[in-house]
């Protein structure tokens, strides 16, 4: 099974600033979160665990299986958003509004990555180390997630570009012996 986690909060998601590749830690509220998510796989056993370079993500990939060191892969960082990094979600630039308001359809702004960059590079290490029989734990962001669950339901056709996905929310998906994977869904403990 493949558990693939949003990091916890930190103090420019709490600002509500587009944080990207910013590197910034777990706040209190996002380690009482990952604590959180760590009792809700209470009982789980991961096999490896993957972690985007950013330290949020290392922290949360940390609490969860405490047991294992993370293995850092570069292409489970967040998506690199360019000059608009660090900017108000309050008060975006207008061609980031744009772009937020329909991903499918418009291309990100210049200087920022586009989301197929993002959806090859998460397809590129799922096809690389999700092909396994055991459990392993992915902590990664919010878009490069939605990069991940866009490219392992193609037939989305963008549809998780628009859904939210919370501080240490989990989704599941298992890699089934025809080489393909479990439609992901959002991890609930008592459906699980």
């Amino acid at each position: 099974m493949i558990y693939i986690i949003r990091h916890g909060q930190t103090e420019l998601n709490n600002k509500k600033a587009l944080q990207g590749r910013s590197d910034h830690p777990l706040n209190d509220t996002g380690i009482a979160q990952a604590q959180e998510a760590a009792a809700m796989l209470k009982g789980i056993t991961f096999d490896a665990v993957y972690s985007s370079p950013l330290i949020r993500a290392v922290q949360t990939a940390k609490i969860l299986a405490p047991e294992l060191e993370p293995i850092i892969d570069e292409r489970l960082i967040e998506m690199d958003y360019g000059p608009y990094e660090g900017m108000d979600l309050q008060n975006l630039a207008p061609e980031v509004i744009t772009f937020f308001s329909d991903f499918i359809h418009n291309p990100a702004p210049d200087g920022m990555e586009q989301l197929s960059n993002v959806v090859e590079r998460a397809g590129l290490f799922i096809q690389e180390h999700g092909r396994t029989d055991g459990n392993i734990l992915i902590s990664t962001h919010a878009i490069a997630m939605k990069g991940i669950l866009e490219y392992l339901t193609p037939e989305s056709r963008g549809g998780y570009w628009n859904k939210y996905v919370g501080n240490c929310e989990v989704y599941i998906t298992e890699y089934l012996p025809d080489g393909t994977w479990t439609v992901p869904v959002r991890y609930q403990p008592d459906e699980a």
